[in-house]
């Protein structure tokens, strides 16, 4: 049964919308599971927000803006075939260097750091675009790579990552440079190296990080990291987020405080209670059984994630969903383990749920290539 509805137009001729036919127009390219997941999150987010900047309207409605533009961005990308992201993979990558090069040149300096570039009529951290476009243009190189690849083949998709991880340390900005190294270490991963590779890179690792420790790491990183080993050191400086954070994830105990009964939050003992911390608002007034439910939402997406990983039916595909898919888990798990106090404070958002524009757009922009991954099999099978 048809779905339609019938109006005049001024000429009087009668002009029939099938809603059935614009629904599907709308929807043939969306995963309608992941949808509601994303949706669900989105929806906790905005009731959180709504508590955590004590009832600010006028935060919330620009929180829903800033979603609305992140699903419109979901949605175009989601329609468009892979073949054509394939192609914009290098371009993309390029941009995002240049954008770099001019926040070192030109950007505006907040906070002691250079990462946002004024462009007259909006402010963007170019970053955030790295986020995914470094694993993208990884997987393009190693798709149009030999079928066996070889170890100058990694040497090559190492120096295609480290180039935007070291204009990103400049700034500085170390905790969104790991997460880029993060997720290109995913591709590379995927991509088949060996575990033998793998250990002795950790081996590497572990004997260079006096050297990270005395020459890579500002004054300020290694407070941040001597702070998450003893937060009372420095209990009213550094080390105050994360007593007061802890503070507000254990005073929910089982069943939380209710909304918007959350002292630590409300008493404004909470540092920014709206963005990195806003995961400590959400366990105090909704405790231990709010965190389940918000747990398993995560594993949801991420499982549903992890289904279309599976299914991508070249390497291309294999290596942008499984690296877009684990790097939003370590997005949970670092804001997750940076509130509680088992991680240092690096600065990074709960994805999806935390204030602000820029990553809920780099966020959806990856699920809609996974979208496009799902529902574009047929045109990029090779």
């Amino acid at each position: 049964m048809l779905v339609s509805c019938e109006f005049q137009d001024s000429g009087h001729n009668m002009i029939t919308l099938d809603i059935k036919k614009i629904w599907y127009y709308f929807t043939r390219y969306i995963d309608n599971f992941l949808l509601a997941g994303i949706f669900l999150l989105m929806l906790t987010g905005l009731i959180v927000l709504y508590s955590a900047t004590g009832g600010n309207l006028t935060r919330v409605i620009s929180q829903l803006i800033n979603m609305i533009v992140a699903f419109v961005v979901m949605w175009t990308i989601a329609n468009i075939p892979l073949q054509r992201i394939m192609r914009l993979a290098f371009p993309i990558y390029v941009l995002g260097i240049i954008l770099l090069v001019a926040v070192a040149l030109f950007g505006e300096v907040q906070n002691g750091a250079r990462r946002w570039l004024n462009l007259g009529f909006v402010n963007i951290q170019p970053s955030e675009l790295l986020k995914i476009a470094a694993p993208l243009m990884m997987s393009w190189y190693f798709d149009k790579a030999h079928i066996t690849l070889r170890w100058r083949d990694y040497v090559v998709a190492v120096l295609i990552l480290l180039l935007p991880v070291l204009l990103i340390v400049r700034q500085p900005d170390l905790g969104t440079a790991l997460l880029i190294l993060i997720s290109g270490f995913y591709v590379i991963f995927l991509a088949g190296l060996s575990w033998q590779i793998i250990v002795g890179l950790a081996v590497a690792v572990a004997v260079s990080l006096p050297l990270l420790w005395t020459f890579g790491m500002h004054d300020y990183q290694r407070k941040r990291v001597m702070t998450m080993l003893d937060p009372s050191q420095d209990a009213l400086g550094a080390g105050y987020h994360t007593i007061q954070s802890s503070i507000a994830i254990g005073s929910g105990g089982i069943s939380g405080k209710g909304w918007l009964k959350g002292t630590q939050s409300q008493l404004d003992f909470l540092p920014e209670p709206s963005t990195d911390f806003i995961f400590s608002v959400f366990s105090e007034e909704f405790g231990l059984i709010g965190n389940s439910l918000l747990l398993s939402l995560y594993l949801i997406v991420i499982g549903r994630c992890l289904v279309i990983t599976a299914r991508a039916p070249t390497r291309f595909t294999r290596l942008v969903a499984g690296s877009i898919t684990l790097t939003f888990f370590t997005y949970v798990f670092v804001n997750m383990g940076m509130v509680s106090g088992i991680l240092p404070v690096v600065g990074i958002p709960l994805p999806l749920i935390s204030y602000g524009g820029t990553s809920m757009v780099t966020i959806l922009l990856g699920f809609g290539i996974l979208m496009s991954i799902h529902t574009h099999p047929k045109l990029v099978k090779t």
